[in-house]
């Protein structure tokens, strides 16, 4: 029997659709996010309104179609409240970047915040990033441990679910879309969902790649070098997803839209429970350019229309393939709900 705290089961359920799926979406870039605005619209005619309009949109128009939305409230404040009622909320809790003179690509929470404070203003979850090398030495992965335990037991303080988005890197091989990346990469995920899927984390939900560059699997690579047979990427995904004993979700991690399809298609063709997605660039990327040709209106018209393509295609694969989150524990009858109360 797993016991679940009520606060947490009954936002568990509010991030997920009646089949007990993550089907979210993802647009919490911050600096990225500025950066895709002024490419699209040039540096001279960029204001940081445009930044918020754009997520308030994308969260207006495509909150009807998904069970959950990742904002930031830097950018994203306007977006949390044009979202659909129904949709769960789930707010980035980590500052954004790292300070690259300090070895190790330390991680921090935003200092103004607290998960009570995100409670109040209206989150069902908190997202922390963290970047991840499970090979950096000994002092640097304990600093990022002890990080992660604090803020889970944060988390279970304040009964809010806590969704962790590891992305792995390596400190040698510095370009991870390259071929020498791809060699490294499967092992380097599938090391990093085993730690954080350990009980001292309290984590809720892994955020996690895929194990593999998919541009570099056979018969996905259009003209990329191939690194992987289909049957060694299979392999990948089965064996990342086993090592998992808690709920884990996959970004889109900007890959195009058609190859995050492809990406969701095999892993649940080949044996991965994953319980959903948080997907960003891959769902909404190409509406950049639509706003910056043709403005609010333009965005909004590519939104109900390729956007909510992108959307419902993303939805089905889900029905087909993705495991309902509480599955992972054994179903929901298996999970006993509690009710804790902290002294006043």
């Amino acid at each position: 029997m797993k016991c679940i705290t009520r606060g947490k089961f009954t936002r568990m359920q509010q991030l997920s659709n009646q089949d007990g799926v993550i089907a979210a979406l993802a647009i919490d870039q911050r600096g990225s996010m500025v950066k895709m605005m002024e490419s699209a619209v040039g540096k001279d005619r960029y204001h940081v309104d445009m930044v918020y309009e754009f997520k308030e949109l994308v969260s207006q128009e495509l909150t009807k179609y998904v069970s959950a939305i990742l904002l930031d409230e830097e950018y994203g404040f306007k977006g949390m409240t044009k979202k659909n009622k129904d949709a769960g909320l789930i707010i980035s809790y980590e500052k954004t970047g790292y300070d690259a003179n300090t070895p190790g690509r330390l991680p921090d929470v935003l200092p103004e915040d607290s998960l009570q404070r995100l409670l109040k203003k209206g989150a069902d979850a908190a997202k922390v990033l963290v970047y991840y090398n499970p090979d950096d030495p000994k002092d640097i992965l304990e600093k990022k441990h002890a990080f992660l335990e604090r803020i889970g037991t944060e988390a279970r303080a304040a009964d809010i679910p806590l969704f962790v988005e590891p992305i792995v890197y390596d400190n040698v091989v510095t370009d991870d879309k390259s071929p020498e990346f791809a060699k490294i990469k499967p092992q380097k995920v599938i090391n990093t969902i085993k730690e954080f899927t350990k009980n001292q984390y309290y984590i809720d939900v892994l955020k996690v790649e895929v194990p593999v560059l998919f541009k570099n699997v056979e018969g996905f690579n259009d003209n990329n070098v191939v690194v992987y047979s289909q049957k060694q990427a299979a392999d990948y995904f089965k064996q990342a997803s086993d090592v998992a004993t808690r709920p884990f979700i996959y970004l889109s991690a900007g890959v195009p839209t058609k190859t995050f399809h492809q990406e969701l298609i095999f892993a649940g063709e080949n044996g991965a429970k994953y319980s959903g997605i948080l997907g960003g660039r891959a769902t909404w990327f190409e509406g950049v350019a639509a706003y910056a040709k043709e403005g609010k209106e333009g965005l909004k018209r590519w939104l109900d229309q390729t956007g909510r393509e992108n959307v419902e295609h993303l939805n089905k694969i889900l029905k087909q393939y993705a495991t309902p989150w509480y599955d992972i524990y054994g179903g929901k009858q298996n999970i006993e709900v509690i009710d804790i109360k902290l002294g006043d």
